[in-house]
This record gives structure tokens, C-alpha cells and sequence, in this order.
């Protein structure tokens, strides 16, 4: 396989993308379409709803706020201070005695007022801490509650990486900037009003001189945020990329081993590393320099203030003591100014990654269940398709006109060559996409009638692909019904073949499985998945190719195991070893979405068509 380009690797893995969200029913998604999102929030949207976060918690808020008075009343107050103490220190006619004993008098003073600054600036970090904290865990469980009713057309185009990482890198650039950004903000925000207050207190016209300059620090700042705020959404979407791309390729690794493309996937992840870094460079470059922009700014209003003020002094019209705090208060004026620019790299990182998590949670979930829904209880199994068809994308039919009847007890099987449709079958059952045309009914109620929670309660699927959660062989094969007993576990571990593997292991049923079963082979995995399916008590089974990683021999045992559980349901087999569905009460051919064939396995084999073709092995299904 030769190695794609940049372009190429940053469509695949370079995370959702962001042209407006077609319709979600029937279009605008499902395999070989990626999910569209809609445009990227702007800063104040997003900003808003940041903010709806930390206003659930507006009792600690208020708190941290008084605290924040406090703490800045506490630092300005003491700065005040200096004026009389300057002033009394350098007034020549005071004895050296008396001003000894003033300056130790109010070297007290301003000690407690400065502990009482430290209490309030310690009681406001906790508060805000607990604020931030707090919000971040609302925004992780609604970003995860969200994904939970999202269709599974989202997760069979979405890398798996990509995903992931607006839980990882995202939430916690989010997590950073609420822990010191926002306290900065409101601290700094306090901070330049109280300090203009007592500056314009203390000479209105030194004030006039350094305000000046906000104009420019104004100007100056919203241009470098303007290009460094784009800069970081590029730089959080290149981060998805190469998540993305390690996630699959460390997932993949034994296939990259078996076909030697070492080198190809070094090369790869080279090109979205190398784009990484670019875009990380140009943002921490735009992000960074604000900084030292600000502060040279600063350096430049504190030498003029500094400038002007001396003049002043020397003309008898402004106290030592006077300029001297003020000169402090200009620099305290500038500071907060100085440390939020700082901090800009931060919050712009903060706010690109607030942008994909809202998007991800203002996506359309699985359309809800009419108010009229209801099932018969219980569900019997009577399964008729008529007329359905059905395409992933507008435009491109997968199914054509496809009708089918199943009553429980029976089995039927699909068959034909990859890509004719018959998983897509059995997602159509499940309602994981909803049908274009046509009906299909469960003991004749419309599936859409149904509740999907019930509708998919009463379906037991074994799928081609298995998945196995962290935990003992025991809660996994539990999850097939969670209250099903020690019992009805290991009665279904019989039914599939399971038991005697499992009682070989150390732990037997308590055996923990870690990493999706890698410490099982392909063939057990497999047996757990489908003694999950048996302990279930669901009228419908759907077996999709549940056989394929197993031999022939634990195939066989299987399959005696299988007839017991398919008694008195509706099961339905997609296979392409044709030797495990001779015994189907009907067998359905599909070809480029149609039915081509129906019968049973003797009917079809007598009809010499495409069945018998590939039974006999004149054809291969491909």
C-alpha cells in the first residue's frame, strides 16, 4: 500500500467535519459517507454556554467573589499604605525616633491587612477550583450522555480516536482554563476597577496619562487574538488527526506487522505530526508573543507615568509617597492586562476544544419514539418485511424492494456475495437505520411503533466482529440480561460450547478479560458472545456470521448448541459457510440488494442457479 498524502490522511483522520448537517434520516450518513456537523460555534456562543456550566454553581460563585473583594481590597489597601510611610520617612523636621516608631506601627498594620488578603485569595482558589472541577464533570457527563443517543451511523464513520480525544485533549484544555483563566479573568477584571478608582483618587491626571494607553493594549490585543483563535482550531483538529491515526494503528498492529508497513505507517504519522507541529508552532508563536507585546506596552505607560509623576514632585505639586503607590497602582493596573495575555494560548486551546465538544453534542440524536409507541407484550417473533428498501446514502439504493416472512421457530438464512445487503438486513431490524421505503413489522406492529429500548431488548445479536467489556467472563456474559443469575450464566456458557474453556482457566468464570479479550483466542471471544446472546431471553436471534472465527470442530458443537436456543425464536443467519444453513427453513440469495432466490436448501439446489453455483463451488461469494 503506497502512502497517502497529507490531504488524503487529513480527510480520513482529521476529525469531524464541519459542513452543515444534512438530514440524518436516510441521508447525509452510514457506510461510505462521513458525518457531517454543523459551522463552528463563534467565541461568544461559545463562551455563553461555558459560562451556563459555572452558573449552577452561583452560591460558590458569589463566594469566590466576595473573596476576590476582599483579597483585592486587601493588596490595594496595603499598597495605600506606602504613601503615608513614605512620606513620614522622608520628611526631614520628624525626629528619627518617631519615625522609627511610626514605620514599625504600620508595618503591623499593613501585615494584618496583607493576611487577611492571603485568606481571601486562598478561600477564593478553593472555591473556584470546586466551581471548575464541577463543571468540567457536568460537561464530561453530558458530552458522554450525548454520544449514548446518538445513531449508530455517527460511530461507523467517526474515528474511534477522534472521539476520544474531545474527551481527553479538549475537555482538559477546557479543565485548564476554568481552573486559573477564568479566576484570572474575573480576579483582573475587579482588580482594574478598584486600582483605576484609587488611582483617579490619588491624581486624576497621572491617571489620564496611563489610560492612554488602553486604547492601544485594546487594539493591539484583539488582533493577535483574532489570528492566534484560528491558529488553535486548526491546532486541536491536527491533534484529532494524530489520535485518530494512533488510536487505529495501535489496534491494528498485527495487521501492520503481517503485510510489513512499518515503514508506510511511519511515514503517515510523520506527515500528520510534521502538519502538527506546524499548526502548534504558528499558534504558541501568535499565542506567546501577546505576552511580551503587553509587557513592553506596560514598561512604556509605567516610564511615562513614572516620567510625568517625577515632574510633579520636582515642581512641588505631587507628594514622594503620592508617586510612589501610584507608580505601583499603574503597574497593578497593566498586570492583570499583562498575565491574561499570558494565558492566551491557553484559552484559545480552551476554546477551540469547547467548539468540537458542543458540536458533538448539538448533533441531532436517534429521532425519539412517537408518543403512540407501544409493543405487544410479550413479542412473539412474527418478522414480515414488505416491499423495503433502503440506501445509506440519497441517491445510492442498497436495498431493493426486499419481502420476507418469519415466524418463531424458524430459521432464516441470508446468503450472497459481500456488499448485497444482508447486514444491512438485520441493521434495519434493530432500527440502528431507519427503512426509506416499505414496512417491516413485528408480530404485525411497524417496528417504527415500537420502542426502540423494547424493540431491541427483544433481538439478541452475535455479530462477525466481537466486543467484550473490562471485567470477569461472568459480568460479560451477563450483559446479555444483567439479572440473570450464577445459574443461567453458566447454563448459557453450556448452551454455547463455552464452559469447558472457561473452567480450564485459572479463575473460571471470575476470570477478569482485559483489552477486549486479548488474553482469549478469536474462537473464545466469539463463544462469550454468543453465550451472551443465549442467556438472553429475546424471541428474535440475528447471527451474523457468529460461526466464522471458530473451527469446524467447536463449529459442530455450536451448532447442536445453537439448535437448542433457536427453539421457539425467530433467527435469523447470515453466513458464508453454506454448510450451517442446509438446515434453514428458508434460504434467501441476495445479490446487488434484491432477492434473487428463495426456498429451502434442497428447493434451491434443484432450481441449479446461483445458490447451487455456490454451494458446488462453481462460484465464490465475494
Amino acid at each position: 500500500m503506497a502512502g497517502r498524502d497529507l490531504k488524503n490522511l487529513r480527510a480520513r483522520y482529521g476529525g469531524i467535519d464541519e459542513k452543515s448537517l444534512e438530514g440524518q434520516r436516510g441521508g447525509g450518513g452510514g457506510p461510505g459517507g462521513r458525518m457531517a456537523f454543523g459551522r463552528p460555534k463563534d467565541t461568544k456562543g461559545v463562551v455563553k454556554r461555558l459560562l451556563g456550566y459555572i452558573a449552577m454553581f452561583w452560591k460558590r460563585i458569589a463566594g469566590a467573589l466576595a473573596c476576590m473583594l476582599l483579597s483585592t481590597a486587601a493588596s490595594l489597601a496595603g499598597s495605600y499604605l506606602l504613601r503615608p510611610i513614605i512620606n513620614v520617612i522622608a520628611a526631614a523636621d520628624t525626629p528619627a525616633g518617631e519615625r522609627v516608631a511610626y514605620l514599625g506601627a504600620m508595618m503591623g498594620v499593613m501585615a494584618a491587612v496583607y493576611l487577611v488578603g492571603v485568606a481571601g485569595t486562598y478561600c477564593q482558589s478553593r472555591l473556584m477550583i470546586g466551581v471548575s472541577q464541577s463543571a468540567i464533570e457536568h460537561i464530561r457527563n453530558d458530552l458522554f450522555n450525548k454520544l449514548q443517543t446518538l445513531p449508530i451511523r455517527f460511530f461507523d464513520n467517526e474515528s474511534t480516536g477522534e472521539v476520544m480525544s474531545r474527551f481527553t485533549n479538549d475537555v482538559d484544555n477546557i479543565g485548564m482554563m476554568l481552573d486559573s483563566s477564568i479566576t484570572s479573568l474575573v480576579s483582573g477584571a475587579i482588580t482594574l476597577v478598584m486600582t483605576l478608582a484609587l488611582m483617579l483618587f490619588t491624581s486624576p491626571l497621572l491617571t489620564l496619562v496611563t489610560v492612554v494607553f488602553l486604547p492601544l493594549f485594546a487594539l493591539t490585543g484583539n488582533v493577535l487574538m483574532k489570528r492566534s483563535r484560528r491558529y488553535y482550531v486548526s491546532q486541536q483538529n491536527a491533534l484529532g488527526a494524530v489520535n485518530g491515526y494512533i488510536e487505529e494503528n495501535v489496534s491494528g498492529q498485527k495487521v501492520v506487522k503481517v503485510f510489513n508497513h512499518e515503514s508506510v505507517c511511519e511515514s503517515e504519522f510523520g506527515l500528520l505530526n510534521d502538519d502538527l507541529r506546524d499548526k502548534q508552532q504558528r499558534a504558541q508563536f501568535v499565542g506567546g508573543i501577546m505576552g511580551p507585546v503587553m509587557g513592553n506596552l506596560s514598561q512604556v505607560s509605567y516610564s511615562l507615568t513614572a516620567g510625568v509623576g517625577g515632574v510633579l514632585c520636582a515642581l512641588g505639586r505631587f507628594d514622594v509617597g503620592g508617586l510612589a503607590i501610584f507608580v505601583n497602582y499603574s503597574r497593578q493596573f497593566s498586570r492583570p492586562i499583562s498575565e491574561l495575555s499570558q494565558q492566551m494560548s491557553m484559552i484559545f486551546a480552551a476554546l477551540a476544544g469547547a467548539e468540537r465538544v458542543f458540536r458533538i453534542m448539538d448533533l441531532d440524536p436517534e429521532e425519539p419514539d412517537p408518543a403512540d409507541a407501544k409493543a405487544p407484550d410479550p413479542l412473539l417473533g412474527h418478522v414480515e418485511l414488505k416491499d423495503v428498501s433502503f440506501g445509506y446514502v440519497p441517491g445510492k439504493t442498497v436495498l431493493k424492494h426486499i419481502s420476507l416472512y418469519a415466524k418463531p421457530g424458524q430459521k432464516i438464512a441470508f446468503v450472497g456475495s459481500t456488499g448485497a445487503g444482508k447486514t444491512t438486513i438485520t441493521n434495519l431490524l434493530n432500527r440502528f437505520y431507519d427503512i426509506d421505503e416499505g414496512t417491516i413489522t413485528i408480530d404485525g406492529v411497524d417496528i417504527r411503533k415500537i420502542p426502540r429500548e423494547t424493540l431491541r431488548r427483544n433481538i439478541a445479536m452475535v455479530l462477525q466482529d466481537t466486543h467484550l467489556f473490562t471485567g470477569t467472563i461472568m459480568e460479560n456474559i451477563r450483559y446479555g440480561r444483567l439479572d440473570a443469575t450464577d445459574e443461567e450464566v453458566i447454563a448459557a456458557a453450556k448452551t454455547a460450547s463455552a464452559h469447558s474453556f472457561i473452567r480450564r482457566l485459572a479463575d473460571g468464570y471470575d476470570t477478569v478479560i482485559e483489552g477486549d479479550g486479548a488474553n482469549l483466542s478469536q474462537g473464545q471471544r466469539q463463544l462469550l458472545n454468543i453465550a451472551r446472546a443465549a442467556i438472553s431471553k429475546a424471541p428474535i436471534l440475528v447471527l451474523d456470521e457468529a460461526t466464522s472465527s471458530v473451527d469446524t470442530r467447536t463449529e459442530r458443537h455450536i451448532e447442536h448448541g445453537m439448535d437448542r436456543l433457536m427453539q421457539d425464536r425467530t433467527t435469523f443467519v447470515i453466513a458464508h459457510r453454506l454448510s450451517t444453513v442446509r438446515n434453514a427453513n428458508a434460504i434467501m440469495v441476495l445479490e446487488n440488494g434484491e432477492i434473487i432466490e428463495r426456498g429451502d436448501h434442497d428447493d434451491l439446489l434443484a432450481m441449479k442457479g446461483r445458490y447451487y453455483e455456490l454451494y458446488t463451488g462453481m462460484s465464490e461469494l465475494t
